[in-house]
């Protein structure tokens, strides 16, 4: 049993060596310097802590984390692309550096090394694995397109909303720590416990993602304040501030989407606040955060080998604003 940052240096350190050759250059730079940016590596360290939770780490498990790794990098590097994003992690995003051409490309192949990384596995559990990882990736582009629908409806209800958060966020969250379960040699019920703490947590965490996004410090918070509203995102906040602001609340944020003024940001901030949006965000938050929890308390293993994943699902959580 280990500590979840004792676990986040032990995979930095295994991730950082070289994953691409040098030529072509244009093609592998931009993914050595997109995995240059760092980032927390929540998901690999979900790997190794679902496997710690049942058996000591299996040498396979950072196989595992590496391409739960590069496949999460591919989706930011194809996600800005289509947000139109120019930061990310508080530096420029690859397709603005290098050319949206470059972009896709770079991302495509960071795709295929993950593959490769996962075709490392031993085979007594390669197939399984690979059938959860293949699951989570089509989940994940689902959700990435009905992102997209969304921002053209002019509205979308909290279930929908829900929903698409689950597909493109939660789900990576949660087949991460399942796989990492494999490896650790899980019953099927601590298996599927498991998964619901991390589909739980994700979406508690993509709660503070959007309530940070409007309100968050983009020093410390390493993207674009205000991004979302920008974009006409259907958030958690949005959709809570349409269903309880009063008609000329409702119409203006109609407007202020549709219009897209300068102080777009600042205006629609504004009534977020007059219908105590960030109140209520971080009220839902903690709902999901204690769903989470109660699947994490009903898997069978010792209490204390539980502590880790409770560390770091408050670390996700309690983030910097």
């Amino acid at each position: 049993m280990q500590h979840f940052k004792a676990l986040i240096q032990q995979f930095a350190q295994h991730f950082d060596t070289p994953h691409f050759p040098e030529h072509p250059l244009h093609l592998y730079q931009p993914c050595d310097y997109f995995l240059s940016l760092g980032g927390k590596r929540i998901r690999p360290v979900l790997c190794l802590l679902g496997n710690d939770l049942f058996a000591p780490l299996h040498p396979d498990v950072y196989e595992l984390a590496t391409a739960v790794e590069l496949f999460h990098n591919f989706t930011l590097i194809h996600d800005d692309i289509m947000d139109d994003a120019s930061l990310r992690r508080g530096m420029e995003t690859v397709h603005t550096k290098y050319g949206t051409n470059v972009a896709l490309l770079s991302g495509d192949v960071m795709l295929i090394r993950a593959y490769e990384y996962i075709n490392r596995l031993q085979p007594h559990y390669l197939q399984r694995i690979l059938t959860i990882f293949n699951t989570t990736a089509k989940q994940v582009c689902e959700g990435q397109q009905l992102d997209m629908d969304f921002e053209k409806y002019t509205n979308v209800s909290f279930d929908e909303y829900v929903h698409m958060i689950g597909l493109k966020t939660s789900v990576l969250l949660a087949g991460s720590l399942e796989m990492g379960g494999i490896i650790g040699g899980a019953s099927d019920s601590d298996l599927a416990h498991l998964y619901q703490f991390g589909l739980n947590l994700g979406i508690a965490f993509q709660i503070q993602d959007d309530y940070l996004d409007a309100f968050g410090n983009p020093e410390t918070f390493g993207k674009e304040v205000g991004g979302d509203i920008k974009q006409n995102k259907k958030t958690f906040l949005l959709i809570h501030a349409l269903d309880v602001a009063n008609a000329e609340q409702r119409q203006q944020l109609y407007q202020l989407m549709e219009q897209n003024p300068p102080d777009k940001v600042a205006q629609i901030l504004s009534i977020f606040t007059a219908c105590n949006v960030d109140a209520w965000a971080n009220s839902l938050k903690e709902n999901y955060l204690q769903k989470a929890y109660a699947h994490l308390e009903a898997i069978q293993v010792a209490p204390e080998r539980k502590i880790a994943l409770q560390e770091l699902a408050a670390y996700l959580i309690v983030r910097v604003q």
